[in-house]
């Protein structure tokens, strides 16, 4: 009789289907996964330590670059939990378009997952399908922040500024027709708002063609129905949430049960799943592309009749308008320590946390009274989901590793932070 015993495997981090630098150590029992170990490390970026040697606000691109997928989300938690320890409130449209904001960069969010997952399992043309909305929304951050992916739009006390009164618009070229390029910009004649009103008018039906190709689609059901079961019990007790929870039949959701800015004003469902598979997690993204479609609209409506503030007039925490500096002394001085040293916080602890597109994100903050955290705790959605690899793809296939990393949705610079 031959011997039979297991075997390691590596999977990754230079294969594409573990984004970014995942190394999975697989031992096999021929092509069925007795154990995976996920490694860490690889990245490490050194967020928390960095934030802890800088003003508060210099720490705020930091926060882009975590989960460089979500990035305004991201900025939100870590802003809020400053707005904690200094006891301040932005104003209402400030909170208004955080709102907006935060579910636009959902719908990115999900948009790259989805067409990344798709890609990872075998499905091509979602891919672009996705990519295609994406670039109206890429376009929306570029506009208010004139970044298209590290915006650093949101601050302590609000936003960065009002939202535009126009969108930029494409340029005649050589290497598109004049009529090509009239087309394009024929959205973009009005305002942000219109642009991004137009944009949720046309979402619900392009969600339908993603499912089209997707949902019913046999092959699809078959790469990922019954894959990575995790019970509503053990997907508590793992530490999930976001979509991750839900897909398990859990309605837990931090926008419903700990509401944050104006979402208790805003009217949405939380999708669940019932089999808590990849396949239910995927309806569950789905499905919130829908509600996040929802929540925009309402955002639109009031923010088109509610003019107002988008920053606390408070200069010891933001900055005076760059005309008034150039013309009084004073508010020059406020600028210049504002800009070298920053603000100092009271001390104390706190944590805030938001639903964040793949769970919650929570950002612990300890002040010892400094101008500079004493102490930042990242708590990163992924680094629970990546956490229980193990667990989930126990007795699967070879092939089931790479429909169980699209399905965590993992994103590692918030993982090896």
């Amino acid at each position: 009789m031959p011997e039979i015993r297991n075997y390691t495997l590596n999977f990754g981090p230079q294969h594409p289907a573990a984004h970014g630098v995942l190394r999975l150590v697989l031992e096999m029992d021929g092509e069925v996964i007795q154990r995976a170990d996920p490694h860490v490390g690889l990245l490490h970026r050194g967020t928390e330590k960095l934030a802890e040697s800088k003003p508060f606000n210099q720490s705020i691109g930091y926060m882009d670059r975590l989960d460089y997928v979500s990035m305004m989300c991201n900025e939100h938690g870590y802003v809020l939990a400053i707005e904690k320890l200094l006891d301040i409130a932005p104003p209402i449209r400030a909170q208004y378009i955080r709102v907006m904001f935060d579910e636009i960069t959902r719908i990115l969010n999900h948009l790259m997952w989805l067409g990344a997952h798709a890609l990872d399992i075998g499905a091509m043309t979602v891919f672009l399908y996705a990519f295609r909305e994406r670039e109206d929304l890429m376009d929306c951050y570029e506009g208010v922040s004139g970044a298209r992916l590290h915006a650093t739009y949101y601050r302590p006390g609000g936003v960065y500024r009002d939202l535009p009164g126009t969108m930029p618009r494409y340029e005649y070229s050589r290497y598109k027709s004049n009529r090509e390029v009239d087309e394009l910009n024929e959205l973009r004649q009005g305002s942000m708002l219109d642009f991004i009103e137009g944009f949720t008018e046309r979402f619900p039906g392009r969600v339908d063609e993603y499912e089209t190709l997707l949902t019913d689609n046999r092959i699809w059901k078959q790469r990922t129905v019954d894959i990575g079961v995790v019970t509503a019990d053990r997907a508590k007790a793992l530490g999930f949430t976001g979509p991750m929870l839900r897909g398990s039949g859990v309605a837990w959701d931090l926008r419903k049960k700990q509401p944050y800015e104006v979402y208790d004003r805003m009217e949405f469902d939380i999708p669940v799943g019932s089999n808590g598979d990849c396949y239910d997690r995927y309806l569950v993204r789905i499905e919130e592309m829908r509600q996040s479609n929802r929540i925009i609209r309402q955002c639109i409506e009031w923010l088109r009749n509610n003019p107002g503030p988008v920053m606390l007039d408070d200069h010891k925490v933001n900055p005076p308008h760059r005309k008034d500096m150039k013309e009084d002394m004073e508010a020059l001085i406020h600028h210049f320590k504002l800009f070298t040293e920053g603000y100092c916080v009271p001390p104390g602890e706190v944590y805030a946390a938001i639903e964040h597109p793949k769970g919650e994100f929570g950002v612990y903050l300890v002040s010892d009274g400094a101008n500079k955290p004493y102490r930042l705790k990242v708590r990163a959605p992924g680094f629970a989901h990546l956490s229980a690899m193990n667990e989930m793809i126990r007795g699967h296939m070879l092939a089931d590793v790479v429909a169980m990393i699209g399905t965590l949705d993992i994103v590692f610079g918030e993982i090896d932070r």
